[in-house]
């Protein structure tokens, strides 16, 4: 009968494990797809600068390379 009691208390070891992996995981995921979303896009930036010449860069374009 100690076999069964190691038995669950492995379990509840291995569940705890598991449960901060996942939550260290979901961090990272979300770190990741954060950086994923910041994109500058060379085209727009070419087109502002040739159809609207006399409005000012927009500051989130004005340090993208063409």
């Amino acid at each position: 009968m100690a076999r069964g009691q190691q038995k669950i208390q492995s379990q509840h070891k291995n569940a705890k494990k598991q449960a901060g992996q996942k939550k260290k995981q979901g961090h990272e995921q979300k770190a990741a797809a954060k950086a994923a979303l910041i994109y500058a896009c060379t085209t727009f930036k070419q087109h502002f600068e040739s159809q609207h010449p006399k409005t000012p860069l927009p500051p989130e374009v004005a340090d993208v390379q063409a």
